[in-house]
């Protein structure tokens, strides 16, 4: 789930996107796993129940990743997808509690649909969700498809996509979670898989969401806090390798803690009763310094309509018309948006 920052996080240091178009011609390293257990969760029937082929395998994550990324192109926006890969091992606590949850929404959702209850069933469904290897498998196989690149991570995707955007191999990272701040990313996308018009839960209100961009270096300068102490504050909260924080500790007092002793160590001499599962600093240098790899290429290729149509109709049964119709909008995003832009850069560099 990440660290929750968002209380801390001040107007000024946000950046709300009217139209992706605004994004045009940047490079987005999207949290491929955020994005398809979004796409998990929000794309279902009025029950709760997944969309899915004949063989009952689920397939609302290739929708979601086939028609949103679709949707970026024509915008002009350049995605490469960024999949997780070996958890570090102080991740183990956090990923046992989300089993857990999920185990136990599980069970709630078939309770809900026995007593006829579609809204609490379209609920627990979405907290329900798991994305299996099979998936993530299938997930690769139609980005390759498609021509949109992505990267396997050597442990934790966000790490690797602020990566990316340290190094200027992408212009932000596109996540829900904000541990792509912790991990040094210069700007951080929020709600790029889930603009639009959405439902509140368990309210008949439906409210327009957009897409924000939180910069780095303003949300520091705002807060004046170095990226260290905004770590400092994220492990008091609780973080993925911490999950519970340090009990009786919120965004305010955390934040009031490091301004005023400037580093962990010496808040935690003001906190007697505070412990960790884990030394604080281990928690911090996976931060500073996770595992990322340089073996990788962000390349945008024509789509291949026959390999579309293996993957999503004859293997998946979607519509082999709305495929058609969708392959065409992606080659003309592609021609018109990726493939015209890069070869007009390269014609300005040869000058």
């Amino acid at each position: 789930m990440g660290v929750n920052l968002k209380e801390l996080i001040p107007q000024e240091a946000v950046r709300v996107v009217g139209d992706l178009r605004e994004l045009k011609g940047k490079v987005v390293a999207i949290d491929a796993y955020n994005a398809l257990y979004q796409f998990l969760a929000a794309i279902r029937q009025p029950d709760g129940t997944p969309l899915k082929d004949r063989q009952g395998r689920v397939t609302s994550h290739l929708s979601g990743l086939f028609y949103r990324t679709i949707n970026f192109m024509e915008a002009g926006v350049k995605p490469v997808y960024v999949f997780d890969g070996k958890p570090p091992e102080l991740k183990a606590k956090e990923i046992a509690e989300r089993m857990s949850v999920r185990e136990e929404a599980a069970k709630k959702y078939a309770e809900a649909l026995s007593k006829g209850d579609l809204e609490a069933a379209r609920r627990y469904a979405q907290m329900s969700s798991r994305l299996t290897n099979e998936m993530v498998e299938d997930a690769k196989k139609l980005l390759n498809a498609m021509g949109v690149p992505w990267v396997q991570a050597p442990s934790e995707g966000e790490a690797q996509a602020a990566y990316l955007a340290k190094k200027g191999d992408a212009w932000a990272a596109a996540s829900q979670d904000y541990d792509s701040l912790l991990f040094g990313a210069p700007r951080l996308l929020r709600n790029l898989a889930i603009s639009g018009r959405r439902k509140l839960p368990r309210k008949n209100v439906y409210v327009e969401i957009k897409p924000e961009i939180i910069e780095l270096n303003t949300l520091l300068k705002v807060l004046n806090l170095t990226r260290e102490q905004l770590i400092d504050i994220a492990i008091l909260l609780g973080t993925d390798y911490n999950p519970s924080g340090v009990k009786g500790v919120g965004p305010k007092t955390a934040y009031r803690l490091i301004r005023t002793y400037g580093t962990l160590e010496k808040a935690l001499k003001a906190l007697p009763g505070a412990s960790f599962p884990v030394p604080p600093e281990k928690i911090k240098e996976l931060f500073l310094n996770p595992p990322v790899t340089d073996e990788y290429k962000v390349e945008w290729r024509e789509p291949n309509l026959e390999e579309l149509m293996e993957i999503l109709v004859k293997e998946h049964d979607f519509s082999p018309e709305r495929v058609k119709n969708a392959y065409e909008r992606l080659r003309k995003a592609y021609r018109e948006n990726i493939r015209a832009r890069i070869k007009g850069l390269d014609a300005w560099f040869k000058k």
